[in-house]
């Protein structure tokens, strides 16, 4: 099980710096948590994702069930044993994957559909719409495997006990991420499913777990209300907001500050999926106390460093002829010991070594943002 502790709030904003303790070690709240799909962090063993400051990582219960098996994982100890990580671990449920191998795959896009394709795609998903590779249902997901194309079914039941398998400290109900393009009737038609599903997740969990619950309900007022209050009301330890909240970052905050209104505040809450630098400050404020995100392994693998004012495109050939660190002021591995001009030849020369010393950087950056705003919180300027 978990503890959560808010040791401060702050008077200017709906911030909050916490302590989240877990049986493998204590979290400093506001925080970045890593995605380690399957059981690793992209290019970085797990002592050199620790080096970077990260506190806890997510794994995916859907590709950790497919390969190598969540009963391997438990036959080796779990995932900590198994990924020789000492520090706390979350997973997902598999709810993602219901939206990106299904609509998501279909229609080419994320869960945040930006503004100006929602002028042109509005609400094209209607009440009783199925994916074409998978089929959503009451009880649950009907998938077939991207490995063998066979056909698996998860439900909550289902997704439990593939969490319990891996032995995570917090896991996840299983819910339905719906698409961003989804009509009104869609939405609330499966903000029902959602909701059934967190009752059976709670019912078919056996272990000792924390098992955080999810608010879904798009980017309408009337059913974020309604999911928080729901999900709210249930034992959760922990709930977590999923789902899209609009391509207009202001108003994503300011959603996600409104549905934290109706839920629990002594329980800590968890942003599903969304974490660009730009976004920090903003959902840190509205009150989120951990957030999950790809995007310093997924842009560092494209060559992309975070900076303080902004970003680096180190494939450029410019980069050649610069012998500055990426970052003058950072103090990570990367910009202690090699210069712009190094890391622009790895990337024009495709040398793997490349993508390990950049998302380590990523990495880094992203917790010591985070760790500026803790303290910023804590002395009451933020």
């Amino acid at each position: 099980m978990i503890e959560f502790n808010v040791l401060k709030k702050s008077k200017i904003s709906g911030a909050r710096v916490g302590i989240l303790k877990t049986s493998h070690g204590e979290i400093e709240t506001p925080t970045f948590v890593p995605v380690a799909t399957q059981a690793a962090v992209k290019t970085l063993d797990s002592f050199e994702v620790a080096k970077t400051g990260s506190q806890i990582l997510m794994a995916n219960t859907f590709h950790l069930h497919l390969k190598p098996g969540d009963k391997i994982v438990k036959a080796n100890g779990g995932l900590h044993e198994f990924m020789n990580w000492p520090k706390p671990l979350m997973t997902d449920s598999g709810g993602f994957q219901v939206f990106s191998l299904g609509f998501g795959t279909d229609f080419g896009t994320g869960k945040i559909l930006k503004s100006s394709s929602k002028k042109t795609q509005p609400n094209i998903i209607e009440t009783n719409a199925q994916p074409k590779s998978l089929r959503i249902t009451d009880q649950g997901v009907y998938f077939r495997s991207p490995i063998d194309g066979q056909q698996l079914f998860i439900g909550p039941k289902e997704s439990i006990k593939i969490q319990e398998n891996l032995g995570a400290d917090i896991i996840l109900a299983f819910d339905e991420c719906p698409p961003p393009m989804a009509s009104y009737e869609y939405l609330k038609k499966s903000l029902v499913k959602t909701h059934n599903w967190a009752l059976d997740c709670l019912k078919a969990k056996k272990s000792n777990q924390a098992i955080y619950g999810i608010i879904q309900g798009g980017f309408h007022k009337d059913l974020r209300k309604e999911s928080a209050q729901f999900i709210g009301a249930l034992p959760f330890d922990g709930f977590g907001i999923g789902g899209e909240f609009g391509g207009d970052k202001k108003k994503m905050a300011d959603m996600i500050a409104w549905t934290l209104n109706y839920l629990p505040r002594l329980k800590p809450v968890h942003l599903l999926g969304i974490g660009h630098p730009d976004d920090l400050e903003l959902i840190i404020k509205a009150g989120v106390d951990s957030f999950d995100c790809i995007i310093p392994t997924h842009y560092a693998r494209r060559g992309i460093a975070f900076v303080e004012k902004g970003q680096l495109d180190l494939t450029n050939p410019k980069f050649l002829k610069d012998q500055l660190p990426i970052d003058q002021k950072c103090l990570c591995f990367t910009c202690q010991t090699y210069r712009r001009s190094y890391l622009c030849h790895l990337f024009r020369a495709k040398e793997i070594s490349a993508l390990k010393l950049l998302s380590s950087h990523n990495l880094y950056f992203f917790n010591d943002k985070v760790a500026k705003i803790r303290e910023k919180i804590r002395n009451g300027k933020f």
